[in-house]
Parts: C-alpha cells; sequence; structure tokens
C-alpha cells in the first residue's frame, strides 16, 4: 500500500472527474497535492513519454 495522501505531488490519470463503479468520489482528487491528468492513461503515458524522450 502506498499512502499517497502524504506525497508531496500525486499526479492521477482519470478519464473524467466521475464517480467510479462504486459510486463513491476519492477524496485524493481534490486534495492540494493532486494533479489530474484526464484521458486514456495508456495513451496518456504515451504521450509524456514520447515528450521525455
Amino acid at each position: 500500500v502506498i499512502n499517497v495522501a502524504d506525497a508531496r505531488t500525486v499526479f492521477v490519470l482519470k478519464r473524467s472527474m466521475a464517480s467510479g463503479f462504486a459510486g463513491i468520489e476519492n477524496p485524493l482528487f481534490y486534495k492540494d497535492n493532486a494533479r489530474m491528468l484526464f484521458g486514456d492513461a495508456k495513451e496518456s503515458i504515451g504521450g509524456l513519454v514520447r515528450e521525455f524522450s
């Protein structure tokens, strides 16, 4: 288990701000240390890798 709530910065990859399958919102998304990257996770990471290469 990784305690991301205590991390300096957390990157969250998510398609939208909609709640997940269980219908429960994640409070991590609203913390000051969270950065949201919206879109398909595989495509988003691929794009980041290409930009930094």
